[in-house]
């Protein structure tokens, strides 16, 4: 893609849409389309395909996605698979009629098998049984990233996809029960700052380990894939290094301040033990590295965590 293109991206509200808005608009991309959900229903394939039709645009993101942490996943499983599989398969079957040459599909590591080999590579996927408290959601972004794959070989249109580790940043989501982890300890432990509590109870045993990203460098990294002639079907996106949940615990806990006690209710479910992805592929396909540490990336959220808080445009669905 270049910055004369016309890119499409869908959820372009979400915490990485926004990221990749940022950075293409900071690139020199000009004619960016977006929609906002009361304008365009992704799960309506009529609603989808009249748009592509209208617009014709040269490439589009799927950004779009229903997404939540554990609690969301193990509560919500039919939601999670429907909504995905849907605005999936109307993004890419509509970009296909209407002409679209370019398509790039973001994925999530949850693809990956609950006990694969670490670090995750991407010939893991589908080769042994998947995390079964987010198994929906990563059925559904199976299937988006094997369309890619069979639409770029039956059609051959340049179509395909990245899978980001665990995302954070400016624009996440901080609902008490649907966040994603790194979002729901900034808020618990800025709450319990505030209301001074003497200790914060956080699911699990702390020890299963999370790679984490700054969404500023994965949208770096989607557009380094963009402006590929001929990019990997699909190919891992993380920071390289991971830490334990309790590890992460205490950093954001340093960074908002807060003094007391953190404690793990070991009755709740942990969920996958590791994820952390090689990169070899990635590293073959790009000079792309994060510039983000752990903790400098949690402070740049906390940041605009309390921006947003101020205000009222904090995310909370």
């Amino acid at each position: 893609m270049q910055p004369t293109d016309t890119l499409y991206i869908a959820g372009h509200s979400g915490m990485v849409g926004a990221a990749l808005l940022r950075k293409l608009r900071n690139q020199g991309y000009t004619r960016l389309l977006t929609q906002t959900r009361s304008e365009l229903d992704l799960c309506d394939p009529a609603a989808v395909d009249a748009y592509l039709a209208k617009t014709q645009p040269d490439g589009v993101i799927v950004a779009a996605a229903k997404v939540g942490g554990i609690y969301a996943n193990k509560t919500y499983p039919a939601d999670f698979i429907r909504d995905n599989l849907a605005i999936e398969l109307n993004l890419i079957e509509a970009s296909r009629r209407n002409g679209v040459r370019r398509l790039l599909f973001l994925g999530s590591s949850c693809i990956y098998p609950r006990l694969a080999p670490q670090p995750l590579k991407e010939t893991s996927l589908l080769a042994s049984p998947l995390e079964p408290t987010n198994e929906a959601y990563a059925i559904a972004k199976i299937a988006g990233l094997k369309l890619c794959q069979y639409y770029r070989r039956q059609y051959g249109l340049c179509y395909h996809s990245a899978m980001p580790c665990n995302l954070y940043g400016p624009g996440d989501n901080y609902h008490p029960e649907n966040s994603h982890v790194l979002a729901a300890f900034i808020r618990r432990f800025h709450e319990a700052k505030e209301q001074r509590l003497s200790e914060v109870t956080l699911w699990g045993t702390g020890t299963p380990r999370r790679e984490f990203l700054h969404v500023d460098d994965c949208a770096s990294g989607l557009l380094q894939l963009l402006e590929l002639d001929d990019p990997p079907d699909w190919v891992n996106l993380g920071a390289g290094t991971d830490v334990s949940i309790r590890e992460a615990a205490e950093i954001v806990s340093e960074v908002v301040g807060f003094k007391g006690k953190i404690t793990f209710d070991t009755t709740k479910p942990d969920g996958v033990p590791r994820k952390l992805m090689d990169l070899s592929r990635l590293r073959k396909t790009l000079d792309w590295s994060p510039r983000y540490t752990l903790r400098d990336g949690i402070t740049d959220a906390y940041t605009h965590f309390l921006k947003a808080k101020s205000s009222h445009s904090l995310r909370e669905h």
